[in-house]
């Protein structure tokens, strides 16, 4: 499977103020990094934001984004995912990755049995989990994207190792419940 050609930086959360300025949250390792890989844009490429940061704010930055002037077109953004071309990022060691690479890649637990595969990588505001979905999980599962829980990620083999914990997947017996 190909990398993907554009990585999510960041997304618009909303109007910051009433003068037209827009509440970014950045997906960045250094968040302030989302402000110099130029032009981002939407997702399918149809709408260019060139931006400048003005502040930091409890929940990322508050911005200023070229032509918006008014609290009504910073209102029409909130939603709106930020991205840009792969080429303009840094390059990564060979054991780091954009979370689009794990898109697709087979999840495995540690006997090597078949749980499915990365649907999404999500962050709600407390950490990172994978969406996986499979043949045997109605409505998939979310599992915590951590070290203790995910050991492995083999870019290489397109696969994920993880290490789950008790009652995380469809039919785990609580212990109590056999009692």
């Amino acid at each position: 499977m190909a990398k993907s050609t554009k990585i999510c930086v960041g997304a618009i959360m909303g109007s910051f103020g009433v003068k037209g300025e827009v509440r970014l949250k950045s997906f960045c390792a250094e968040p302030s990094d989302i402000a110099s890989y130029g032009p981002l844009s939407n997702e399918d490429g149809s709408q260019s934001f060139e931006l400048k940061l003005s502040r930091p704010v409890k929940t990322g930055f508050a911005a200023r984004i070229k032509d918006v002037r008014y609290k009504d077109q910073a209102d029409a953004l909130k939603g709106v995912r930020l991205f840009v071309s792969r080429d303009v990022l840094p390059s990564l060691p060979d054991d780091e990755f954009y979370h689009s690479d794990l898109n697709g890649m087979n999840v495995v637990d540690t006997g090597g049995a078949i749980i499915g595969r990365i649907k999404a990588v999500l962050n709600h505001g407390a950490s990172d989990l994978l969406e996986v979905t499979g043949p045997n999980l109605k409505g998939g599962i979310l599992i915590p994207f951590t070290l203790d829980v995910v050991p492995t990620v083999d870019l290489q083999a397109r696969r994920v190792i993880v290490d789950l914990p008790h009652g995380l997947m469809p039919g785990d017996k609580d212990e109590l419940d056999a009692e």
